[in-house]
């Protein structure tokens, strides 16, 4: 396969995951600004949500103030963003467009007609319940295109580069979601594990859809410790970092076998699942749950660019 055509592949897979995560992370953010803590927090949802999304330099010089009217044009519509809802789709788009032929007509299809349906939905239409159909339409055309990929793709190289874009980007989500959670909206002045701390971290497991599921593992109630190791070393939930950690690794051995070679991409995916496949969520708190993830973030970047280096230039 070309390089080109397998970077346009892992980018339009990066780019839906991406549109799927802000449509996430809107979603959880204005459920917990319509908590009675919100007014007190002065608006510091809003202002996490911007520094989740890794646009807070960008944001801030474009606005003086994070508020709900502010975050949602720039994160969902603004072109001038190239993470935006809307650029993201555009973008993922036009690469799908310059690999047709590598796409399953369930790719495409989905990705096409995302494309086609984004005009029609705009600021005017936000008033009330209009931003949840919103984020509920992001997610599912996110959703119907993995499930394309998944369902139609043959397993050769296409199909593990274009899965590869995914868990990449969803690892570092993951990531973001849970740093933002344990530093930024538990007010000063309020209680860890109270009521405030309960319904914010069961907001960040509704936020990866995985509310239900953190019931089901565990029966302790919603506790920070037991949830960040639900996110971070459970490989049955499959948004976790080790989950998506070993699924990058199950796509580069693929590519590794095909092409016949080993890079530096291969020996750094083998490192970070075998640092939370035989890791403790003792030993994560014992260095810092921000600093974990910061490392995480930080190894998970690198990986990406050693990914471009040894396939798709």
């Amino acid at each position: 396969m070309l390089s080109r055509t397998a970077d346009s592949l892992f980018w339009l897979a990066r780019y839906m995951e991406r549109a799927e995560n802000l449509a996430r992370i809107l979603r959880v953010t204005d459920r917990l600004s319509l908590m009675p803590s919100g007014a007190d927090a002065d608006g510091g949802e809003w202002h996490s949500t911007v520094v989740v999304s890794g646009s807070e330099e960008e944001f801030y010089q474009k606005y003086d103030e994070a508020t709900p009217e502010n975050v949602i044009s720039y994160l969902a519509f603004d072109p001038e963003n190239p993470s935006s809802i809307r650029s993201c789709i555009e973008t993922a788009r036009r690469n799908a467009r310059a690999v047709r032929t590598a796409l399953t007509t369930e790719q495409w299809e989905s990705l096409n007609t995302a494309w086609l349906e984004l005009p029609s939905w705009n600021e005017a239409r936000m008033r009330g319940s209009g931003l949840h159909r919103f984020l509920d339409w992001v997610k599912d055309r996110s959703l119907l295109f993995h499930g394309g990929t998944v369902a139609t793709m043959l397993r050769r190289d296409s199909y593990w580069f274009t899965r590869l874009g995914t868990f990449i980007e969803r690892s570092d989500n993951t990531a973001r979601i849970l740093d933002v959670k344990y530093h930024l909206l538990l007010p000063e002045h309020a209680e860890v594990g109270g009521g405030i701390d309960y319904y914010q971290w069961a907001a960040i497991l509704r936020a990866v859809s995985g509310y239900r599921s953190y019931n089901a593992v565990y029966k302790e109630g919603l506790k920070p410790w037991l949830i960040a190791e639900f996110l971070i070393m459970r490989e049955e939930m499959p948004r976790s970092l080790i989950s998506c950690a070993a699924e990058i690794k199950e796509c580069l051995d693929r590519l590794g076998e095909e092409y016949g070679q080993r890079n530096e991409a291969h020996r750094m995916a083998g490192q970070i699942y075998s640092r939370l496949r035989f890791g403790k969520v003792d030993d994560v708190f014992r260095q810092g749950l921000h600093e974990f993830l910061t490392e995480h973030i930080d190894q998970n970047d690198r990986l990406g660019i050693e990914i471009s280096r040894g396939y798709l230039m």
